[in-house]
């Protein structure tokens, strides 16, 4: 009996598939394990795809070959006829083998597990807020610039120069005047000692120019910095200036260069001075 079924359902599936390439429509395969898919493929007035057991999942159409092309499974084992409008076609769904699908447990899906964050996770963005404030002071700052008319940098100012270097080149400046050899002689004396005064005030603190000269040699000679030499050069320097100022001398010419060498000595035998006594101007 068993036997003479298997017969008649080989020679039914015969029929049905042959009946089916007569229809113009044909399945990929008729056997398939539980869940899997195969191909039917039909002409797109073949009729409705159904079937009990039969899950349709998509279908496309091939416009080069004009077939309607579907996608089915089966989630139930056994044996499911696949009807195509008026045809059908036996579909055989294959069992997981050492599964009991019946009694199985079906779990829920494990939940997504959350993993502490990394340094470089929080790093990253730590770096990104201070990049993107950086660049806002940056647009404000060019903005403010802009607005003000205002360089965009400037430059740190020059450091002072030291009093002595400043007389020595006002005392340079005044020789390349040449005022005694045009009979300026006033003049050239009076700018003579004014940088000299102007220098002992600025290094020394001494307010040579609202003393006379007395009072200057006084000041001068009570200062630390104050030598025998350096005491004669500025008297010699100051006196003669005043013979030509109040005087009204005319002392030979060799007295108007003797009097910018002593100046042009006493400036610089005072800045060794200075720096002999630690002094910083």
């Amino acid at each position: 009996m068993k036997k003479s079924f298997l017969v008649f359902s080989f020679y039914l599936l015969v029929f049905a598939c042959a009946g089916a390439q007569e229809s113009g429509w044909r399945l990929d395969t008729n056997v398939i394990a539980l869940g899997d898919q195969t191909m039917l493929r039909v002409p797109p007035t073949a009729g409705a795809v159904g079937g009990e057991g039969i899950v349709v999942v998509g279908q496309s159409y091939d416009t080069a070959t004009g077939v309607l092309n579907t996608v089915i499974t089966s989630f139930e084992p056994g044996e499911h006829w696949l009807k195509v409008g008026e045809d059908s076609v036996l579909l055989t769904v294959g069992d997981v083998e050492g599964v009991d699908t019946a009694s199985v447990e079906i779990k829920d899906i494990t939940p997504i597990l959350r993993q502490p964050y990394t340094f470089w996770e929080v790093f990253r963005w730590v770096l990104l807020v201070l990049l993107l404030a950086g660049l806002a002071w940056l647009g404000v700052f060019l903005w403010r610039r802009a607005k003000e008319r205002k360089p965009l940098f400037v430059a740190p100012p020059a450091p002072p120069v030291p009093p002595d270097v400043r007389a020595q080149e006002a005392l340079e400046a005044l020789r390349m005047k040449k005022l005694w050899q045009q009979g300026r002689l006033k003049e050239y004396h009076t700018e003579l000692t004014d940088i000299v005064r102007r220098y002992l005030e600025e290094a020394h603190g001494i307010n040579s120019a609202e003393m006379t000269t007395g009072q200057t040699l006084d000041a001068f000679s009570a200062s630390q910095v104050c030598t025998d030499e350096t005491y004669r050069l500025l008297r010699q320097m100051l006196e003669t200036a005043d013979m030509v100022k109040f005087a009204k001398s005319e002392p030979p010419a060799y007295e108007h260069d003797r009097s910018m060498e002593a100046a042009v000595e006493l400036v610089k035998e005072l800045g060794i001075r200075n720096e002999e006594l630690g002094i910083r101007n």
